[in-house]
């Protein structure tokens, strides 16, 4: 993780602030369609301070430079940024957040600027309240980004991939459904109409995918439905060949950049419109200060979170069938790569770093059914690396890998029918008591959440301690949430569903038909992490009783890959909990041993690992 020297950035982006009469500038990590994982074209905040994690705010005064970012990569932005950075780590006591941050600079009436097209409707308004209360001038919402101009001819160019049509065989729905009942949904609520600016929701309603932002299959775009008409907003040229007789005569294609002029027209159909009350258009809670603006702002526009997103995140049977599936095949593929991993270290004695690692995984996966991609960038990480939460390996600048100590590998792929995300800890070797303690702690809380029986109606912040309880005894946490949203063949972070405590997760309840991840974790800063991840689906359970006449749920695990026998301290857990891990090994086994059926080397190794690791254990 090497150092940026940010000092001429800096100086290129103060420079731009004074022309602009700016005192401050906000660069956020998101695009102009609030996604998490962004094309390198939009890694304005990396460019600008070099820390490449995914989430986190860049604060810039004439004088000082702030980056705030979250528990999961305190740790590796400790050692991307340079002496120009104060690192501001969000959640610890008496740290302020990025908007705290930047409303105490502001006092005396200076002004902060910002790109509107990244920063969302409902933050800006907040912000803007919250500088003027502490005495600060204007946030000014600019057309122009700083960080691009300073970037200049050395900015990546914006990704042009073709787009494809994905078929209801792996969709489970056609798209002009998913057209109307976003339309009920409108005349439901009589607005005008949807504007949709985020990219895995247009991916989703129009059944097609892209490859526009590294692992996320999705494309840049905008939508718009209303009761009578859905507009795409892409150039044409970048379809292949079948997407238009796919979209058929009910979806308008126009030019991506024509999103901004049509807005304003139906913003000012709005205002004068003599209909009353006047139906104004919704918009997503994520979507862009500039896309409200150019609406009309707050008289024309009503934010509310996507109904998409929410359709979106309850699978059909024909996406979890698929989730089921795709997961069995990466759970083989997973057990093969354990098993020549283990056998490169310990028996061929061959020194193989995190990359190559990781590069052998991937190959393995590519070999599947169905497989497109990987759904992120796998985290290979040996010993101390483990233990930080998002740690990527460069390739010529990383560690070789240690079989006496910890390694945590983090990886998922994109298959047609699926998305998968899985993490192992394992060890090669002798583990310290330490290490055993924390892992069979960590597993408690897997099974923990998994086994969860709860009402309709509870959301994840409420499941939460449930996988935290464990290490909570022994005064141990993790700094991240427990579990996130996956789509199908889409994002492999999905909302608005998740199992955390971030407040948001108590604005959705978990529904039948959900997919989300069951994360917990311990991390040892400098020595170790542990991290386990299965992917679960929530369901109807069948229950003694029915109390207040709700239906009750619960999970079903579809990742098919064994936990590291050497790590469990079997002392540690319950029988239910001994019962749990055999079941579910069992479950391992008749999945996946059919993957290695024949002679040949690999097969018959990997066959072996796997009768090896999830044979029973017991006291």
């Amino acid at each position: 993780m090497d150092q940026v020297d940010t000092s001429s950035r800096l100086k290129g982006l103060r420079d731009l602030m004074k022309e602009h009469k700016l005192d401050i500038y906000i660069v956020p990590s998101e695009d102009s369609h609030q996604s998490e994982y962004i094309a390198p074209c939009d890694a304005r905040r990396e460019f600008v301070c070099g820390f490449s994690g995914s989430a986190g705010t860049a604060v810039i005064t004439h004088e000082k430079a702030a980056l705030a970012t979250d528990g999961r990569y305190f740790n590796q932005a400790s050692k991307q940024l340079d002496s120009n950075w104060t690192l501001l780590k969000q959640g610890l006591e008496d740290v302020p957040t990025w908007q705290e941050w930047t409303v105490e600079q502001s006092e005396g009436g200076k002004t902060v600027g910002v790109d509107a097209s990244v920063l969302t409707a409902s933050d800006a308004k907040k912000l803007a309240e919250k500088i003027k209360k502490k005495g600060g001038g204007e946030l000014v919402g600019s057309t122009t980004n700083l960080v691009d101009l300073v970037w200049g001819k050395k900015k990546p160019a914006r990704p042009n991939e073709k787009v494809k049509v994905h078929p209801v065989k792996f969709s489970g729905r056609e798209s002009s459904k998913k057209i109307e009942e976003s339309r009920k949904e409108i005349e439901k609520k009589k607005v005008a109409g949807l504007v949709v600016s985020m990219l895995d929701e247009i991916a989703w309603v129009f059944n097609l995918r892209g490859n526009d932002i590294p692992y996320n299959p999705v494309f840049f775009s905008y939508a718009i439905i209303t009761p009578s008409s859905a507009t795409l907003y892409i150039d044409d040229s970048r379809f292949e060949s079948d997407v238009k007789e796919h979209l058929g005569s009910g979806v308008h294609v126009r030019p991506y950049s024509a999103i901004f002029d049509d807005v304003k027209a139906l913003g000012e159909s709005v205002t004068t419109s003599t209909e009353t009350p006047k139906r104004k258009f919704w918009i997503s809670t994520k979507a862009s200060w500039a896309l409200s603006l150019a609406l009309g702002g707050e008289a024309n526009v009503e934010e509310v979170r996507s109904p998409i997103g929410d359709s979106k995140a309850i699978k059909n049977d024909v996406e979890l069938d698929g989730m089921r599936a795709c997961h069995i095949r990466d759970g083989a593929a997973l057990t093969e790569y354990f098993s020549w991993l283990e056998h490169q270290l310990v028996e061929k004695k061959t020194t193989l770093d995190e990359v190559q690692a990781a590069d052998k995984l991937e190959h393995i996966r590519s070999k599947g059914e169905h497989f497109v991609g990987l759904s992120f960038d796998t985290i290979s990480s040996t010993g101390p690396n483990a233990a930080v939460i998002h740690y990527s390996p460069e390739r010529g600048n990383c560690a070789t890998i240690d079989p006496k100590a910890i390694y945590l590998c983090d990886s998922g792929a994109q298959y047609l029918d699926g998305t998968t995300d899985t993490t192992r800890t394992l060890h090669f070797g002798e583990p310290t008591e330490l290490e055993k303690k924390a892992y069979t702690l960590v597993l408690k809380g897997v099974i923990a959440l998994d086994q969860a029986t709860f009402p309709k109606g509870t959301n994840g912040l409420e499941l939460d301690i449930l996988a935290r309880m464990a290490l909570w005894k022994e005064g141990l946490d993790y700094r991240h949430g427990t579990g996130h949203g996956v789509g199908s063949y889409l994002n492999v972070h999905e909302g608005p569903i998740g199992v955390g405590t971030r407040v948001q997760y108590t604005e959705v309840a978990l529904s039948p038909g959900n997919v989300i991840s069951d994360e917990p974790g311990y991390y040892e800063d400098g020595s170790f992490g542990i991290r386990i991840e299965n992917m679960i689906l929530c369901k109807p359970k069948e229950t003694n009783h029915k109390f207040g006449d709700k239906p009750w749920l619960g999970f079903e695990c579809v990742t098919a890959t064994p936990m590291c026998q050497r790590l469990i301290d079997v002392s540690l857990l319950t029988e239910p909990e001994i019962k749990w891990v055999n079941d579910y090994h069992q479950t391992v086994w008749e999945k996946t041993k059919g993957y290695f059926e024949g002679k040949e080397e690999d097969k018959v190794r990997a066959l072996h690992w796997l009768h090896r690791e999830t044979g029973k254990i017991g006291r």
